[in-house]
């Protein structure tokens, strides 16, 4: 059975096709298009029309490639900037009308559980687990076992995109900028402690696009390494060598600071993750499948 998760997000709208192959899940499509809806949120705190309508045609799109490639269940969610949108129902109503799905807005806690059942399922872990999910508008931590599931969500309203917009300006970014960055970084985090897991892995578009600077693990020296590298040139240069796109590339630094905070934090590295928060969609769509689909889910 094919499923696809459409996941609009601060920075980016994503959707995701897949189905069940051997107890994982095998990718058939998946786009993206940087929608950067919380760089379009204005005094009063609602989203723009000219911004709602570009993302309303981006997940209606996106819902035509689904269906294209055969999937049979599409469940559409947003995350921070919608949720904390003031107008998010008329932004909700406007999507249905254009793309014809219904919108869920995910609460914090429900969007960690879903990243934590996308990077549980796709990567193999054992022990209490933190999945760190750092997304554009806001980062999330979540505790749990595999057994067990999730213990506990923390969420917190500081995220690549919005530290970017705030505090960088020059490309690439100026060693005073990094600091403001870190110094930031530093102050909001303050008082803020963690349990130690087992183990810790990192979801998200900052950490699977770090995949190509420095590899599947990020700790200190790897996470500084990505910074001298993406301050060392141009974002256009950046892009080019390590094949990805500018508009990642200039929020890139704050996603690997507030990763690496987090790391810090936890007392561990970070395994990139396999998945997260669509892969979890995706997974909650097999569970109420027919009994073919969880099997080979469950094979």
């Amino acid at each position: 059975m094919l499923c696809a998760a459409i996941d609009i997000g601060s920075n980016t709208t994503r959707v995701l096709v897949a189905e069940p192959q051997d107890g994982q899940l095998r990718k058939v499509m998946e786009q993206r298009a940087y929608t950067r809806i919380d760089k379009a949120s204005q005094h009063d705190g609602a989203i723009d029309q000219a911004k709602i309508d570009e993302v309303a045609d981006v997940v209606a799109t996106q819902v035509r490639l689904a269906q294209e490639v055969g999937a049979e269940a599409i469940r559409t969610v947003a995350t921070a900037a919608i949720r904390e949108a003031a107008n998010r129902d008329e932004i909700i109503a406007e999507i249905n009308r254009v793309a014809n799905v219904d919108v869920d807005v995910l609460s914090e806690h429900e969007e960690g559980r879903l990243a934590f059942i996308g990077a549980t399922k796709t990567h193999p872990v054992e022990g209490e687990v933190a999945v760190v999910d750092v997304g554009g508008g806001s980062s999330e931590v979540v505790f749990g076992t595999v057994p067990d599931g999730v213990r506990s969500v923390r969420s917190f309203k500081i995220g690549s995109g919005s530290l970017a917009d705030e505090l960088l300006r020059q490309d690439p970014p100026a060693p005073a900028e990094i600091r403001a960055v870190r110094d930031a970084i530093g102050d909001f985090f303050a008082d803020v402690e963690f349990d130690r897991p087992a183990q810790a892995v990192a979801v998200g578009g900052s950490a699977t696009s770090l995949r190509s600077l420095v590899g599947a693990v990020l700790e200190y020296e790897t996470l500084e390494r990505a910074i001298r590298v993406l301050t060392g040139d141009p974002i256009a240069d950046v892009a080019k060598r390590f094949e990805l796109d500018p508009r990642r590339v200039r929020i890139l630094p704050t996603g690997v600071l507030l990763l690496e905070k987090l790391s810090e934090l936890l007392g561990q590295p970070l395994q990139i993750g396999k998945g997260g928060l669509r892969e979890g969609v995706i997974l909650t769509l097999l569970n109420g499948a027919t009994d073919g689909a969880k099997k080979a889910l469950a094979a």
